[in-house]
């Protein structure tokens, strides 16, 4: 037993190295990595609406601190893909008729009176706190560069808070702070600037519903980080799958409507 322990004892490797040796080392499983902020949006933007060609009726209800009265207009979306949109006015009854055409980031107004469109800017309101590319684009993934800047939690969801910058001139805001829900990658709110980085208004995406195949906001409610008191509600009615032609998104198509 001694000459044993002597052995031990003399033996070229220390004793903790021995101890270590008898120890079976298990890999520590790597934590989840964060999917790539692109993909967040981009899925984000397929919560929002189908990748393909589909029909929805919006109704936009706007009111402002001091109106008595709530404004109201209502259009038509015709979409295929990202780049091209048909907007028709429905109401109010003395602007029925106008119509948008959008491809990619051009952005034409078709009038009634006026034999030729009008080119428009997507940042230019379209009426109360909603743009013209509130309504006719609705591309964050082709549009802007996303950069991941934190995981939060709010009303009990854990969500990503990404940076979105305009990829290009033209787009409908230079800056946009985009709130994510992971796992479902919903959409929770956004928060847009101006090019000299003040605060424009927010939007809040609201009341859920399964529309075509996937539980999509079908209320947003935008609100003016200017003037307090001032928002307008979009509401999304009707959604259906379309399988909408080319030629609809041409000016061609559209003079013939007028």
């Amino acid at each position: 037993m001694r000459t044993r322990f002597s052995a031990f004892l003399t033996s070229p490797f220390p004793l903790g190295l021995c101890l270590l040796a008898a120890v079976t080392v298990l890999p520590v499983p790597a934590a989840a990595a964060d999917p790539d902020p692109g993909h967040i949006v981009d899925m984000a933007d397929r919560i929002r609406f189908p990748a393909d060609g589909f029909q929805v009726d919006v109704h936009v209800s706007t009111t402002n601190p001091g109106d008595s009265a709530t404004d109201v207009h209502e259009y038509r979306v015709l979409s295929k893909g990202k780049e091209s949109t048909v907007v028709l006015t429905t109401a109010p009854a003395s602007e029925k008729g106008q119509m948008m055409l959008m491809r990619q980031r051009d952005l034409w107004v078709f009038l009634p009176s006026v034999s030729q469109p009008v080119r428009l800017p997507l940042s230019q309101k379209l009426t109360g706190q909603v743009a013209n590319g509130d309504l006719a684009r609705a591309n964050f993934s082709g549009d802007y560069d996303a950069t991941l800047l934190r995981t939060e939690t709010l009303e009990r969801k854990e969500l990503y808070v990404l940076e979105l910058k305009a990829a290009q001139r033209g787009v409908t805001y230079p800056r946009v702070t985009y709130w994510v829900e992971k796992g479902t990658f919903r959409p929770y709110k956004a928060e847009f600037y101006t090019l000299s980085n003040r605060l424009l208004k927010t939007c809040r995406y609201e009341d859920f519903r399964a529309m075509e195949g996937e539980s999509r906001p079908a209320r947003l409610v935008m609100e003016d980080a200017l003037r307090k008191g001032s928002r307008s509600v979009m509401e999304y009615r009707n959604m259906q799958r379309r399988n909408l032609p080319d030629e609809v998104f041409t000016k061609d198509y559209l003079k013939k409507l007028q």
